[in-house]
């Protein structure tokens, strides 16, 4: 049986797109941009996450043009971003100053402030809920009516309040390490192509827009015991953060002069990992270190599992793969992986055609070309 090269020219490939247009079409049903961004949150965050660009609209633009698929709609997104102007850097932003919707600890059960269980699935039954399948407009209105008239019955205080860093209380007790402030510019690396060894700055950006589900694996084989980094979750928040810039044409200004373009809503995560470590005297002794994990929306699988890669990346161990910073930070992008996956559809008849001869020319008695 004999192989031959098969050709797609331009009227194929219009009428592949066009029955593409027909799939999505045939049904009749229109899903509104607004209903997607009313009904998908956590795909949208996902999505903003992955893309690096925080825009709900577009990711559920995305979402409708990419019929769901998480893959093509990054992909839509990072080739929006790459033709927007850069304007802007804006300031560095205070997780501190963090308007607070959710705030939990895993390591202390008080902590100063309480803790905000917020809007989470954590408590939920994972049982399918057949009632949505029948959803009254009127029943939801009525029962949203009711829970804003509870919301407004609850006394709350007059004055904006922020929330303390569990971790500032232990370094007051001298439990972790104060560090100098690094304030060098980081590396923009949807500018400049990552170069190993890698600065902190560039990891946690790659391991920021990573792949939702190969974070999460990747986090996953370190506890496994792929890697060396177990922690506790010392502080996982929720909430939105204010973005300023500089005026562009001014040169040295007050913070106070920047101006509020903005907020976006983010999951923080601050991991509390022992490490050993030599003394003055030379001795083993146990402390903590912070693995750190932030990203788009509210995504704390993902900003846990970036918490414990961060703090694998800071240890390299050439005998666990999760340590490994080339191996980690090329393997988990998404548009990286997708694509380079993809192009396995693309023409390989040469090759595959040589493969074959090879093979057949072995069978007939004969030797390989490659030997």
């Amino acid at each position: 049986m004999g192989y031959v090269a098969v050709k797609g020219g331009t009227h194929a490939i219009n009428a592949s797109i066009e029955r593409l247009t027909f799939e999505r079409l045939k049904n009749q049903e229109i899903i509104e941009i607004e209903t997607i961004m009313a009904t998908m949150k956590s795909l949208i965050d996902q999505i903003m996450s992955e893309s690096s660009l925080y825009s709900p609209y577009l990711a559920a633009l995305a979402i409708k043009q990419a019929e769901g698929s998480m893959e093509e709609a990054v992909f839509l997104m990072r080739a929006h971003r790459s033709t927007l102007p850069r304007l802007y850097y804006s300031q560095a932003v205070e997780s501190e100053t963090m308007l607070v919707e959710r705030r939990i600890s895993a390591s202390f059960k008080d902590i100063p402030g309480g803790q905000i269980l917020g809007a989470t699935k954590d408590y939920t039954h994972r049982l399918l809920d057949f009632e949505l399948l029948e959803e009254d407009p009127a029943e939801n209105e009525a029962w949203l009516s009711n829970y804003q008239k509870t919301s407004e019955a609850v006394k709350t205080s007059d004055e904006l309040e922020f929330f303390p860093k569990v971790v500032d209380y232990l370094r007051e007790e001298g439990l972790f390490e104060n560090y100098e402030r690094d304030n060098t510019n980081p590396v923009d690396i949807t500018k400049q192509s990552i170069a190993f060894p890698a600065p902190r700055s560039a990891r946690l950006q790659v391991l920021t827009r990573g792949q939702t589900g190969a974070v999460t694996a990747l986090g996953y084989a370190s506890l496994r015991g792929y890697g060396q980094v177990h922690p506790t979750v010392g502080e996982v928040r929720v909430g939105s953060l204010p973005i300023y810039v500089s005026h562009p044409n001014e040169g040295e200004q007050d913070e106070e002069d920047a101006f509020y373009i903005g907020e976006i809503q983010v999951t923080e995560v601050e991991s509390f990992v022992p490490v050993t470590k030599k003394n003055d005297a030379n001795e083993q002794e146990l402390e903590f270190e912070i693995g750190y994990g932030i990203c788009y929306g509210q995504n704390e699988t993902k900003a846990i599992a970036m918490s414990i890669l961060d703090q694998c990346l800071e240890h390299p161990e050439s005998s666990f793969p999760t340590h490994d910073e080339e191996f980690v930070l090329l393997h988990i992008d998404s548009v990286e992986a997708t694509g380079f996956i993809s192009h396995l559809k693309l023409p390989h008849y040469v090759t595959f055609q040589s493969k074959l001869d090879s093979i057949r020319n072995v069978k007939k008695g004969g030797h390989t070309d490659e030997n």
